[in-house]
């Protein structure tokens, strides 16, 4: 017996033409999924950053990261490396452009000072001599003009020391004749004195008047002044040096202002001569007589019996970088390489100079300058290449591997 109020049950029936039901999505097959993402995202994260354990492993089975592809990872992009250098590269090499430059770099050869609108007459000198500090390297078409004006120069000073020559001579006589003016007024006081003296004499004998005696005396007295008006004019002549006489003074001065014309007259000759600022070659002239000298320069020097690097290394890999760490430059327009250590690293971080051709790449790069000093033979080759563009690979595990 059923019961009518009971809810009633709903059966299934299997049928074996349609099968069970399935469902689409199982949780496994998201591992599926997120395993190859998580080991991608791992591998990039360790290539990037590169930790101690990769480049170790890299170290001890001598791979490369990224030696299988055209163009090697974690280098600038700006920089194509050579075959021979990509297959030798570590992990912790650090790469970076470079130039080629004399030590203390290029040295420009500028016109002298107050050179006004004067052009070169002569070029002494031609590209690859080696000169002396200080040698001539041009003239200027100035120089008959500078040396005349020496010529003057020289003739009033010998006017001006002829003038000096007569100031003392004058100061001298006027100095003898007051002398002589004392000596004489001494004299003739002398002479009153005895005349003063008898007549006195006399006066009292009742031999001569009064008025005589008189007459004797007020000569006395003016002997007597005429001494000391020449003592005075002998002092004025006598109290100072015959150099530091006010006479002789003024025509010293004058004749010190024509040396120091003529000195001036014989530097403006010696600036119409273009002179070598440092020891070094000629690199480059930039002028040919009859020219005006260039605001660029005349010429361009260096000293070239030690050539250097300037490389540009990027900010975050400068730590790493210690003075005396070998460097191996690619030359590849040279078709060889040149080795050399490094010698200082720059103090300040700037805007990256050494670009290549693609004007499509990020030209606003932080870097360092490091100097390079390159070896004997090296320096030797790069001589003849001032400003060749080369590429630094800065081994920075030397110092430690030399480390015991």
């Amino acid at each position: 017996m059923t019961d009518e109020n009971a809810l009633p049950l709903e059966v299934k029936t299997f049928d074996p033409k349609v099968g069970p039901k399935r469902r689409w999505f199982h949780k496994r097959y998201l591992m599926v999924l997120l395993v190859p993402l998580f080991m991608f995202t791992g591998g990039v994260l360790g290539l990037y950053f590169q930790p101690p354990a990769l480049q170790m492993f890299y170290a001890v089975t001598g791979l490369q990261p990224g030696a299988g592809s055209t163009s090697p990872i974690a280098l600038p992009p700006d920089i194509e490396l050579p075959p021979k250098m990509a297959e030798t590269l570590l992990p912790s090499d650090v790469v970076g452009l470079a130039r080629v430059m004399p030590r203390g770099d290029v040295s420009i050869v500028a016109a002298p000072y107050g050179a006004g609108d004067a052009r070169v007459a002569e070029v002494l000198v031609a590209v690859g001599d080696v000169v002396a500090k200080g040698v001539p390297l041009a003239r200027l078409d100035n120089r008959t003009a500078l040396e005349s004006a020496v010529l003057t120069a020289e003739a009033n000073l010998a006017i001006k020391e002829a003038a000096l020559m007569q100031t003392q001579a004058a100061v001298q006589a006027s100095r003898d004749e007051a002398q002589a003016g004392l000596d004489q007024a001494k004299s003739a006081a002398e002479e009153a004195a005895s005349t003063l003296a008898r007549s006195e004499d006399l006066f009292q004998r009742k031999v001569t008047t009064q008025a005589t005696l008189d007459q004797v005396r007020a000569a006395s007295i003016a002997a007597d002044l005429a001494v000391t008006r020449a003592e005075a004019t002998l002092n004025r002549f006598s109290a100072l040096a015959l150099q530091d006489q006010p006479d002789v003074l003024v025509a010293a001065r004058n004749r010190d202002a024509a040396i120091a014309e003529r000195a001036r007259a014989k530097l403006d000759v010696e600036r119409s001569l273009v002179v070598a600022p440092i020891a070094g070659t000629i690199l480059d002239i930039h002028v040919t007589p009859g020219q005006r000298p260039p605001a660029g320069g005349i010429m361009d020097m260096g000293d070239t019996s030690q050539m250097m690097a300037e490389v540009e290394v990027w900010q975050d890999r400068i730590a790493s970088i210690s003075p005396g760490q070998p460097v191996e430059l690619a030359a590849v327009a040279l078709g060889q390489t040149l080795h050399g250590v490094v010698d200082s690293i720059g103090l300040t971080v700037g805007r990256q100079g050494l670009i290549s051709d693609d004007a499509a790449e990020n030209k606003d790069a932080r870097v360092v300058r490091v100097l390079v000093a390159l070896d004997a033979a090296s320096s030797g080759i790069a001589a003849r290449y001032t400003n060749l563009e080369v590429i630094a690979r800065i081994d920075t595990t030397a110092a430690q591997r030399a480390t015991p």
